[in-house]
């Protein structure tokens, strides 16, 4: 018996459907996640009405929560290393990395100056206060 010359033929097609299936499920995946990623240490940052910082380039964030406990970016860090550690970390990109500093608004104004003077000690003169606009979303404040 012999095959038929139309059934011989090999399909060179790729079935892309299972692929774009993936594909689509991992997006879901990633948009449902991605708010959740965010960085930083909960703070209730104070309202103010003040244009934003326009910045070209990563800067540290240092933070002050609510029981004075003090991070460079996420990682807790001890007040009497605050100062070393951000001249270390600025003389290794060259002195041209800024810091913001964010602090909670229940904080004494006396120790986030504190902390500010250690950072210039450091020999960073850019720091930006990072603040929330007046009637901002609470979710977007952390409340």
């Amino acid at each position: 018996m012999k095959i038929p010359e139309s059934r011989q033929r090999l399909m060179s097609e790729i079935n892309v459907t299972p692929f774009v299936d993936v594909m689509l499920v991992l997006l879901i995946i990633f948009m449902v996640t991605a708010p959740m990623m965010m960085q930083g240490i909960d703070v209730n940052l104070p309202e103010v009405e003040a244009p934003a910082i326009p910045t070209e380039q990563e800067r540290l964030v240092v933070t002050i929560d609510a029981q004075k406990k003090v991070y460079i970016n996420e990682y807790p860090v001890a007040l009497d290393v605050l100062g070393p550690k951000l001249a270390a970390i600025y003389r290794n990109t060259g002195g041209t990395q800024g810091v913001f500093l964010r602090s909670d608004a229940a904080i004494p104004y006396g120790y986030v100056m504190h902390v500010m003077s250690l950072i210039r000690q450091a020999g960073i003169d850019q720091i930006g206060l990072v603040t929330e606009p007046v009637g901002a979303p609470a979710e977007s404040r952390g409340d």
